[in-house]
């Protein structure tokens, strides 16, 4: 049968409760195997099959890519790890996850309903301006009524509608081409950064990137790991090619004798303020708390960026459909009003 993949919802469930076994006292085999008394057949079957292999000695992030989860748990607990903290970082994983999904979820319910109400204005829309208004129009220059401003707007709408599709087609032949000629064969340093330069979803980048790496660098330099022994281990993270290039590059320029302020505030893809953090932990001794405490103030500013970013959704596209739909409804009514007016 074909393993079904998980949701994340089951991959932060699973890990949250584990983590909070382990914060019991419990190791994490028999933390894991207390787990799968709460799961369907399947899924147990699935979870025993992966627990033999963590008993033999293979690393608990490796059995979770083998299960499918999702690259950024799966950082947290390969740092976790290293640092030891493993009951913090699967619950700080997980409650992060679980937040950016919960957001992510609300953004399609409010933009799906919207969007099917665009879809059947542009149906009507398509209906007046190509089969209802012509014959309204004949009629009225029939009756000498000049065409109001409404009705001049719907057909130079129709006229621009070819136009539009177009230019949606082209749009979308052109991205895909990028993505699969160019963008792929990018670095994945190049990859983020280039993200991090697109308008609307640049600050999401830098805010969700600046957290992963503050909160892992801060976990680990709390485990008593110095920066370059910290950054190896981001360089041995083979499942995140993006962690992997920036350990080697940033160990590479430490080495070379470049601050660590200086060699982040070089990357575009991280916040404006993380130089400045660093500088500060460093000089006061509190690096480690300093990053931790900098990678929670990014989530929370993630997360009120997306709330802005709803609040600004709904009212956008309630007003282009309304515009729409008063326009065709005018261009036909104003002109019958001026026709009873004149009886």
């Amino acid at each position: 049968m074909r393993r079904r993949n998980w949701t994340i919802e089951e991959q932060a469930s699973f890990l949250k409760k584990t983590g909070e076994l382990l914060e019991r006292g419990y190791p994490l085999s028999d933390a894991i195997h207390s787990m799968t008394y709460q799961m369907k057949k399947a899924r147990r079957q699935e979870v025993l099959s992966f627990l033999a292999d963590l008993k033999e000695g293979v690393p608990f992030y490796q059995i979770l890519g083998r299960m499918g989860f999702h690259k950024t748990l799966i950082g947290y607990v390969y740092y976790a790890g290293h640092h030891g903290s493993l009951a913090t970082a699967f619950q700080d994983g997980s409650s992060m996850m679980l937040k950016r999904n919960e957001d992510l979820e609300r953004l399609k319910k409010i933009a799906l309903y919207p969007l099917f109400l665009v879809a059947m204005t542009m149906v009507l829309f398509v209906f007046v301006e190509r089969f209802l208004l012509p014959g309204y129009s004949s009629l009225y220059r029939t009756m000498d009524i000049t065409p109001n401003f409404f009705m001049k707007l719907i057909y130079f709408a129709g006229d621009l509608f070819p136009f539009l599709i177009l230019f949606l087609f082209l749009g979308s032949a052109f991205l895909a081409g990028f993505y699969l000629l160019i963008f792929r064969r990018f670095s994945p340093v190049r990859k983020r950064a280039f993200m991090a330069s697109l308008p609307v979803i640049n600050g999401f980048i830098r805010l969700i990137t600046t957290h992963y790496f503050a909160t892992q660098l801060g976990y680990l330099l709390s485990g008593g790991l110095p920066i370059l022994a910290a950054l190896k281990m981001f360089s041995e993270h083979r499942q995140d090619s993006l962690d992997s290039q920036l350990g080697k590059e940033i160990s590479s320029a430490l080495i070379k004798g470049e601050t660590l302020a200086d060699i982040v505030g070089g990357y575009p893809f991280f916040a404006g303020d993380l130089p400045v953090i660093i500088r500060h932990g460093e000089e006061n001794g509190k690096l480690h708390q300093e990053l931790t405490f900098f990678g929670q103030h990014c989530l929370k500013l993630l997360e009120e960026k997306t709330e802005g970013l709803i609040r600004k959704i709904q009212p956008i596209l309630y007003m282009v459909i309304g515009i729409l739909v008063i326009s065709m409804y005018l261009a036909i009514l104003l002109p019958m009003f001026h026709m009873l007016d004149g009886i």
